[in-house]
């Protein structure tokens, strides 16, 4: 209380209320991966925190900066096990890049300054600080100096070099990308590699991806375990840039987890802690690899018509998406369907959902409208997982955010009903199938948007949602479409 009440003091920090710490949480990952720099969360005890977990999860897997204050019981009062007591450094510990705890007034300052550069990493992460109740109602506090944030690496000259050797050696190298690699800059020097023979590709799930007319597109490697190591068929040298090596999203009965085609080479310039728009233009030096050609000019899709469906919807994207806007994607299963009729719309950013968590979508686009208050955010959900951070709504209305939610309404855990299918655990049968369904009864996104303050609209054609859609994105403020698929 005496933090939040702080705030009227400081008017350089600006504070959004967000009804559920899945929000808070979500919205800071958001922020920092757009903004490069954390946002602050304040959850209560350990059930705070737990009610955020999910979203810190994503964050932790993006490794994006977040400061996160965990107010605690008075340090005298801990023992009596009052209820809402809980082991909060167990707690965060399987989700934290740093964690401390601040045991006088006198170290508090010290330690969130301390807090602010570990979030930075690198690689970066979640940074807890774990603040009792008597810290910051006792007299002895002391003003922290700012620490700096340490940069991310650059690769040895010599690894370099050695890895470009091995390339010119390869049948059929391929490189993996994530991280600054998928910038602009990035990706300048990835198309480089291409020109250069290299296989290049960018992981399922990346950080923030730069998309769009001018851009240089990478493969994006497939979901399914199996698709995965389709597209590396005869891949006999894999190169990981700001990642790991690739495994399958989840195991399954008779199918590797590993991705890494048998008998290829594996080779790494370093992970989520290098800078990897700067390896990337290092080993294209190395590899002497030639100024690719321009990419083809924009062409603007034709209207979709007929059924409304994810694909439809990535037309009318393209065709009405300003330039620079940021999609913030939740989407799930329409997802795919989307990437490929949007490679080609303005120059955008994208951000993945990188841990697999869902409900990430709607939370996330606040954080990066926040960060980028000029730009249009778009957040793409699926109605299952927007269910689960549905407050978020209510945020966007209370700072007039402008963002447009499309929620891909098909009624269904389709997701699950795929993995069912993969995992061979059987036919599903009436209790089954309606452990899955969202249809009875069905969702109504638009009553619950203008509930919260926010203009909706339902589509159910293709036609309908490319008129909602460009009449949204020309409107300042948080709007909803439910697109029927």
């Amino acid at each position: 209380m005496h933090l939040v009440t702080a705030l009227d003091r400081e008017p350089r920090i600006r504070s959004a209320l967000c009804l559920f710490e899945g929000v808070a949480t979500g919205a800071a990952d958001g922020y920092a991966r757009i903004a490069k720099r954390p946002a602050m969360t304040l959850l209560h005890l350990g059930p705070g925190y737990l009610n955020g977990g999910a979203n810190l999860h994503d964050a932790r897997r993006a490794f994006s900066p977040t400061i996160n204050i965990i107010g605690d019981h008075a340090t005298y009062h801990r023992h009596l096990d009052a209820p809402l007591t809980s082991d909060i450094e167990t707690l965060v510990k399987p989700l934290s890049a740093w964690t401390d705890v601040v045991q006088t007034p006198a170290e508090a300052g010290a330690k969130a300054a301390a807090a602010y550069a570990a979030s930075f990493g690198p690689p970066g992460g979640n940074a807890f600080l774990i603040l009792p109740a008597d810290s910051a109602w006792s007299e002895g506090g002391e003003i922290g100096r700012p620490a700096p944030a340490p940069a991310l690496a650059t690769p040895e000259a010599a690894l370099v070099d050695e890895i470009a050797k091995a390339i010119k050696a390869a049948k059929k190298p391929a490189v993996l990308l994530n991280g600054d690699a998928l910038s602009a800059s990035g990706l300048s020097h990835a198309a480089r590699l291409e020109a250069a023979g290299v296989f290049v590709l960018s992981d399922t799930f990346s950080v923030l991806q730069r998309r769009g007319t001018g851009l240089y597109a990478p493969t994006r490697l497939p979901y399914f375990g199996e698709q995965a190591l389709e597209t590396l068929t005869g891949v006999d040298l894999l190169v990981t840039i700001g990642t790991k090596h690739p495994v399958a999203f989840f195991a399954y009965p008779g199918k590797p987890s590993e991705l890494t085609p048998e008998g290829a080479a594996r080779l790494s310039l370093g992970g989520a802690e290098i800078n990897s728009a700067v390896a990337v233009e290092m080993l294209a030096e190395a590899l002497g690899a030639p100024r690719a050609p321009a990419p083809a000019a924009a062409t603007t899709p034709d209207a979709p018509t007929g059924a409304l469906t994810p694909e439809a919807a990535g037309f009318a994207l393209a065709r009405c998406m300003p330039e620079g806007a940021i999609i913030a994607d939740d989407s799930v299963t329409a997802g795919l369907s989307i990437l490929f009729p949007t490679m080609n719309a303005a120059p955008h950013d994208w951000l993945f959902h990188t841990g697999g968590a869902i409900g990430q979508g709607m939370p996330m686009a606040v954080g990066a409208a926040v960060a980028a208050p000029d730009r249009k955010t778009i957040a793409l959900c699926g109605d299952g997982a927007a269910m689960y951070t549905v407050q978020a709504l209510w945020t966007m209305a209370r700072e007039k955010l402008d963002i447009t939610v499309v929620i891909f309404a098909n009624r269904i855990y389709r997701i699950l009903m795929i993995e069912l299918a993969r995992t061979g655990a059987g036919n599903p049968g009436p209790t089954a199938q309606s452990m899955l369904s969202l249809g009875d009864p069905a969702l109504d996104w638009v009553k619950m948007a203008q509930a919260m303050g926010v203009d909706a609209a339902r589509c159910e054609t293709a036609e309908d949602f490319d008129r909602t859609l460009a009449r949204m994105m020309a409107q300042k403020g948080p709007t909803l479409i439910e697109a029927v698929v």
